[in-house]
């Protein structure tokens, strides 16, 4: 083990941004220190990381190739690539339009419930090339997960893709085979999707794109229709998510899913969101009951457009991350990767904020602080890691560790009061001395 940690630091009021400080000293632990510890115990294993990324939307996707080749590439480097960006190597993408679409659409005309017209034309505009761009920068380790938020508008009980609603019965064998087309179609494009969740947000009546599913509905569709749709058509690989939806129902969402048999045998895990508070405990009480399955933080973002500046969206991230990765998260995408300079284009008006801005107007894009501390963690726990063992002598730091496959120990430190703290990490009877500043997030890198 080297005695060097290297510190990799951002920091409000100044100007690291992801920037590699001189490195800490570990020294023999023989002074008997007890107090500002921060221990790491590497014997023990807990989850292991899939990876981080984020969403390519058609808003995204849109508002990049506004920019110029320049910035565009800008953007591709600085989410995909391992060295000079954050190493995002993990994305979710939407089935049929999302509010973060310019406007509704399905891939098959009005009535047609043979899926005759299935057509992704739509998405070969702008997003597939996004996907195919990020593709090309991860290599063969990308991996793409994707959502419906909408059945086509025929297929649901108000007769409309907004709006809540929920799928007509007799229309359950026909979205699961759109479904299996959609996976098909990407494939023909040469993108593979390693994953889908049934519904985006099945609990929300939303002014946009939406769709309702009971626990009990949304476990029948995947026993009945989508697992085995996946099965016959050769697609048991693809790996099925429930409830994508906040977590403060996690856990009664999960109960009701994998305790049937046989629907649990389709199910991967399930994926969440963050609008409704931490609930933390709530993921781990999945992991305690159901310990062979998957949880997926698949949606996060700063609501009430664009928030240029702020510090405490960086510092929602990290908290939330950390939260979740203590409770056994093993992957993480954000919302979207870039929207234009409203927090857009978005159909409906419900505009948002971005880790990057781009202002299509100026040609400029504009890194927000969650860009950094998202990276705190996608940069250095990378897919494969395995979360370790860890403690704190104070609630006002935050923080995780975890072992990635080449040996690297990452360490992450936030600190979300208004005073600089001190903290001595201490490794293998190893101790070496540092201090955080205020409103600051550290890695520390133990090779």
């Amino acid at each position: 083990m080297s005695k060097i940690v290297r510190v990799i630091q951002t920091a409000k009021e100044t100007t690291d941004r992801l920037t590699e400080k001189d490195p800490l000293i570990f020294l023999p632990d023989t002074s008997g220190v007890e107090s500002e510890l921060i221990n790491i115990y590497d014997d023990l294993e807990y989850q292991e990381m899939e990876g981080f990324g984020g969403a390519l939307t058609e808003a995204s996707a849109v508002t990049i190739a506004k920019l110029s080749e320049a910035k565009q590439k800008e953007i591709i480097d600085a989410y995909f690539d391992p060295e000079h960006g954050i190493g995002y190597t993990l994305c979710r993408s939407h089935i049929q339009s999302c509010d973060f679409s310019l406007g509704n659409y399905a891939y098959v005309e009005e009535g047609d419930r043979e899926l005759r017209s299935f057509d992704i034309s739509r998405d070969q505009e702008s997003i597939i090339p996004l996907i195919k761009n990020a593709v090309t920068a991860v290599g063969e380790d990308f991996r793409l997960f994707s959502s419906p938020w909408s059945p086509p508008a025929f297929m649901k009980t108000n007769g409309q893709m907004n709006g809540g609603g929920a799928l007509k019965p007799e229309y359950r064998e026909a979205w699961a085979n759109m479904f299996v087309k959609y996976i098909q179609a990407y494939a023909a494009e040469g993108i593979d999707i390693w994953a889908v969740s049934v519904q985006n947000e099945a609990k929300a009546v939303q002014i946009w794109d939406s769709c309702l599913y009971t626990a009990e509905e949304e476990k029948d569709f995947v026993r009945d229709y989508l697992g085995p749709a996946l099965e016959q058509a050769g697609l048991a690989h693809v790996k099925v998510m429930i409830w994508d939806h906040n977590k403060e129902r996690v856990y009664d969402r999960a109960k009701v899913a994998f305790e049937d048999q046989e629907a649990s045998k389709y199910i991967w895990g399930i994926c969440f969101h963050w609008y409704s508070g931490d609930h933390f405990e709530a993921l781990s009480a999945v992991h305690d009951r159901f310990p062979d399955k998957k949880l997926f933080f698949s949606e996060g973002c700063q609501e009430g457009g664009v928030h240029l500046g702020s510090w405490n969206t960086g510092e929602r991230y990290g908290h939330d991350i950390i939260g979740n990765l203590n409770n056994w998260m093993s992957s993480w995408t954000d919302w979207n990767i870039v929207l234009d300079e409203q927090g857009g284009p978005n159909h409906v008006g419900n505009y948002c904020d971005a880790p990057i801005i781009g202002d299509t107007k100026n040609d400029e894009i504009i890194f927000e602080s969650s860009f950094y501390y998202i990276g705190h963690f996608s940069k250095y726990i990378r897919p494969g890691a395995k979360r370790i063992g860890h403690s704190k002598y104070t609630d006002k730091l935050e923080t995780t560790a975890f072992r990635n496959p080449d040996g690297t120990i990452a360490v992450i430190v936030m600190n979300r009061t208004e005073q600089e703290l001190p903290f001595t990490l201490r490794f293998h009877n190893n101790l070496a001395e540092n201090m955080i500043p205020a409103h600051a997030i550290q890695t520390l890198l133990i090779k």
